[in-house]
């Protein structure tokens, strides 16, 4: 799994328009193996994120749970801990 892909699912505030597009884009760039499509692939390739995106906001809405939401900062800690700990870094107060 791409590290750069975040989970989406059962934010408060929920996930944005902007944080699914670009979970989309790094899903198919991981996919195609394209940082940047060629001008021949570029159409295709936004085409291609354009529904990743759609189909990904129609999931997330229609997804249901009873855990409750979680909080961003609380999560970012988590991850900036765990990084951390993987890597022997100072955690970071970004």
């Amino acid at each position: 799994m791409c590290r750069n892909i975040r989970t989406l699912f059962n934010f408060d505030p929920p996930a944005t328009e902007q944080e699914i597009q670009a979970a989309s884009l790094q899903c198919l760039r991981k996919i195609t193996g394209f940082n940047k499509p060629s001008h021949a692939n570029e159409a295709a390739f936004n085409t291609a994120v354009a529904e990743v995106a759609e189909a990904s906001m129609r999931l997330l809405r229609s997804l249901e749970t009873s855990a409750t939401p979680k909080n961003r900062e609380e999560e970012t800690a988590k991850a900036r801990a765990r990084a951390a700990e993987r890597f022997g870094l100072e955690p970071s107060a970004n």
